[in-house]
Parts: structure tokens; C-alpha cells; sequence
């Protein structure tokens, strides 16, 4: 199995929503489209709250990891992974839908522990990507 991670972005509605419904970015909906069409269990990585279930309802937030010392986004990956922890049973594989600071003190650990790790967008920028998921999508 499977298991994606999805970064949050900064476009977020007004008010408190589920996670998968408060990020409004055409990136973000692209992105949520083409994992759910996986059927495999995804989170999104959130810089204020860390791992977010899809349907965990959460109130807007100004933040991101870009903006956060090195020593920030460690304690901030550290927490991810205690959250991330009792999801991973039965996970062969992590798929990162993400920029390289939210998977940069990530990677390593899950590594570690014997899972795969993909990047399938790995070095492209922003309109590359979307056009990356367009091609995934209609596919």
C-alpha cells in the first residue's frame, strides 16, 4: 500500500472546513483529485498543524515551512512523523506531492524504516506540475 503526502498551500478558504475542502489552490484540487484517484490513503502536510486528515475540519492559517528556520521546520518534521507513525502499518511506499521543505526532514526517517519514497514531481516548477497532473488526470 501506499500512502500520499500532500503540502498545503497558501490559498485557503475564509473559514474553518474539512482539510481536503480548505485549500483552494487549482494546484491543491488537482493534486487532492489526482490522489484520491489512487484509492490510497493520503494526509496533507500542514505548516501549522502537521499531518491533516482530509476530512479533519481546521481553521485557516497564515504559515508556511518556506518561511521557517531550519531549526523550525525540524521540530515541525518531528512531529509530523510522531503523527504519521500509526498510519504507516502495512505501508510499503510514501509518495510526496510536496516542495523540498516540507519532505526535506522526512524522507530520511521513512528511508530508514525500509519505505519507498517517491517524488514524482520532483524539480518541476509550478506550471510543470500542473501540467503533470493534468496529463495524470486525463490519463
Amino acid at each position: 500500500m501506499d500512502i500520499y503526502l500532500l503540502s498545503c498551500v497558501a490559498q485557503k478558504l475564509a473559514v474553518p472546513a474539512p482539510a481536503r475542502e480548505l485549500y483552494i489552490s487549482a494546484w491543491f484540487r488537482k493534486a487532492r483529485s489526482y490522489t484520491e484517484g489512487t484509492g490510497q490513503p493520503w494526509f496533507i502536510l500542514s505548516a501549522k498543524y502537521g499531518l491533516v486528515h482530509p476530512d479533519k475540519v481546521i481553521s485557516p492559517y497564515d504559515l508556511t515551512l518556506n518561511d521557517m528556520a531550519v531549526a523550525d521546520r525540524r521540530q515541525w518534521a518531528s512531529r509530523a512523523l510522531a503523527q504519521l507513525g500509526p498510519h504507516l502499518d502495512g505501508v510499503e511506499s510514501v509518495v510526496f506531492l510536496t516542495g523540498q521543505h516540507y519532505r526535506k526532514f522526512l524522507e530520511p526517517p521513512l528511508r530508514s524504516c525500509g519505505l519507498a519514497v517517491s517524488v514524482p514531481m520532483e524539480g518541476l516548477r509550478i506550471g510543470e506540475q500542473l501540467r503533470w497532473l493534468n496529463r495524470a488526470l486525463d490519463g
